[in-house]
């Protein structure tokens, strides 16, 4: 399994504004794989923000950012995107995207040691 999340390593946005993240995958397979979403501060812990099972569409989203944040696998592109909409400071951080074998569940989707793969990170700035 790879990951890579393309453009550029680094992203920035507007309070209020919205970003796309991708997420190229390869080496998954339908319902085998749950692809998620962390984002980390330096100090802090890596925080599960959104999962979703490869091939069936089940998601979970944290708290934090649902209502705001969008988990969508594209399967004909073998991408998984991450749609960040009215952004702020708060969001400002590294985010990885990260896959599990087996796919996970809502007992575990959030926890980092669930995931065996990650990307290289993505780093995120909103002011």
């Amino acid at each position: 399994v790879q990951l890579v999340e393309s453009g550029g390593g680094s992203e920035q946005a507007e309070t209020g504004g919205s970003l796309r993240l991708p997420c190229v995958v390869s080496g998954v397979t339908y319902g085998r794989h749950s692809l998620g979403w962390f984002r980390q501060i330096p100090g802090k812990e890596r925080e599960g923000i959104a999962c979703v099972v490869w091939g069936n569409g089940a998601d979970w989203y944290a708290d934090s950012v649902k209502g705001r944040f969008t988990i969508s696998p594209d399967n004909a592109k073998d991408t998984v995107y991450l749609q960040m909409n009215s952004l702020n400071p708060e969001d400002t951080a590294m985010y990885y995207c990260a896959a599990s074998q087996p796919p996970t569940y809502a007992g575990s989707w959030y926890q980092p040691t669930t995931y065996k793969f990650w990307g290289h990170g993505t780093q995120v700035t909103v002011s």
